[in-house]
């Protein structure tokens, strides 16, 4: 790849938010035809198809599409695509359905395929299990095997505490083309920032014009951190060691499927979409419990030689006494290092205590304590 800003995934970045009188049409019309109340992680799966962060899907994937992206991993046409976004709920073919949010209109769906579709090989090609264990797995499994498909109108955003954070993808591409960027770096997370993440995303920025740190709020297994403390946390870092005028920071809105290898091509896919040419892959990325090897998601991307972003394929980083700080597997001879372990970390700030700043900048490491319990319950 030669390092320029790419086209959205598929050639073109879809566009379904519905604008001016079209809008006001279709609300009233929404309010005389079958309503379907979506949770918020259905909600912003609507909200990514209409602002393009999925393209290049522009409705809920039928079942042929379903098909294709389980045992092919790409759509139809052949664009790699490894992630199922499906729409739940017994509705017929040629239904015309509002969407509702908190009761709030903020779509609408033709309906073109009603289908089911058995569970539990969604699991085992997503997941690679089908361990009730598995977060991902019990997700789908609690959502039941009924699902429709059609082209969507986006009406509405989904408001929350998380939407003055949010970039949409054209926003991105327009302050990346006014900086004069060639290249940018995604940077994905679910996590609050300790030193090695700083690490990996200053060695990006050292080689790339531009850093895109975009954490992901929406649903997280039991004992994430929550979304509040990983956007403030985020925030704190950034104002206190990084050049502000190059990094971008916008929140992700949609939920973590803990998808491993197949959730970190899909990452890749959406920081394309907001026009990312490059995109860190650390080790266990999207990963959970012992599901995946350390670096499954490395060895996934060499089956996707088209994505038109490039990973970054980042060895494990530590913190080295010896070698004065941070550095990596690749790099330091030394057997005596300190890991960054997020078992450790949360245990440290479960008691109330501040990890050593080796691990945590101080600045963070109390953005974090602020908020008492830190940690999805």
């Amino acid at each position: 790849m030669s390092g320029l800003i790419p086209a959205p995934h598929g050639g073109k970045l879809v566009d379904r938010l519905v604008r001016g009188r079209r809008r006001e049409r279709l609300l009233e019309e929404a309010r005389e035809i079958t309503k379907l109340e979506l949770d918020l992680g259905k909600a912003l799966d609507l909200e990514n198809i209409g602002e393009g962060v999925f393209s290049p899907l522009e409705g809920f994937m039928n079942r042929e599409e379903l098909t294709n992206v389980l045992r092919e991993r790409r759509l139809p046409d052949g664009v790699p695509w490894t992630i199922p976004i499906l729409l739940h709920g017994q509705l017929k073919e040629g239904d015309e359905v509002a969407l509702t949010h908190g009761r709030k209109v903020i779509g609408i769906i033709t309906v073109d395929d009603s289908f089911t579709f058995d569970l539990g090989e969604m699991a085992r090609r997503v997941f690679g299990t089908e361990d009730p264990n598995h977060p991902g797995v019990s997700r789908v499994r609690s959502q039941g095997n009924r699902f429709a498909a059609g082209r969507v109108d986006l009406l509405d955003r989904v408001e929350d505490k998380f939407l003055e954070n949010y970039l949409p993808p054209a926003q991105v591409r327009k302050i990346v083309k006014e900086k004069g960027w060639k290249t940018l770096v995604g940077f994905q997370t679910r996590n609050a920032p300790h030193t090695g993440h700083e690490y990996v995303q200053k060695v990006a920025l050292t080689l790339y014009d531009g850093l895109f740190v975009n954490p992901l709020v929406g649903w997280k297994k039991k004992g994430d951190f929550k979304d509040e403390v990983v956007v403030s946390t985020y925030r704190t870092l950034i104002d206190n060691y990084f050049p502000k005028e190059r990094v971008i920071f916008g929140v992700l809105r949609t939920e973590m499927r803990y998808a491993g290898p197949l959730e970190a091509v899909h990452h890749a896919i959406m920081r394309k979409n907001f026009g990312c040419s490059h995109m860190i892959v650390g080790r266990d990325h999207a990963g959970v419990g012992n599901f995946y090897s350390p670096y499954a998601a490395h060895e996934a991307f060499s089956q996707f030689p088209d994505l038109g972003i490039t990973p970054i394929l980042l060895p494990e980083v530590w913190y080295c006494s010896k070698c004065g700080g941070i550095t990596n597997a690749k790099v330091c001879p030394h057997e005596d290092v300190v890991k960054f372990s997020g078992t450790k970390v949360r245990s440290l700030l479960s008691n109330g205590s501040a990890p050593p700043p080796e691990l945590v900048r101080p600045e963070v490491a109390r953005a974090i304590l602020e908020w008492g319990d830190p940690f999805i319950p």
